[in-house]
């Protein structure tokens, strides 16, 4: 006899609710990106897209699809624009020794 397994795909999206959960996945992201920044601004994007790019966009004024681009895997936003989605998630960057 066999067993059908059925799965479904997993996304992050359904995994970041609470900004808790939010804040500890980029955490997360920056420990684990090691020296590859298209991690970080991937998991921006993850989290960008759990609070709504639409919001996102009118709060740091850049166009939704410019965001899109820049906070994708491929993408390569300027430091300023990073500054700008983290303040607009409610995010402060800081600096602690290594």
């Amino acid at each position: 006899m066999t067993t059908e397994v059925k799965t479904t795909r997993w996304d992050v999206l359904d995994h970041l609710k609470a900004d808790e959960d939010c804040q500890l996945y980029i955490e997360a992201a920056f420990e684990e990106a090691g020296d590859d920044p298209a991690f970080i601004v991937k998991a921006l994007g993850d989290v960008a897209r759990a609070k709504g790019m639409m919001q996102i966009a009118r709060e740091t004024g850049l166009a939704r699809e410019a965001l899109y681009r820049s906070l994708s895997a491929e993408g390569n936003p300027s430091f300023a624009t990073i500054l700008k989605v983290t303040q607009a998630l409610g995010l402060k960057l800081h600096a602690s020794p290594a």
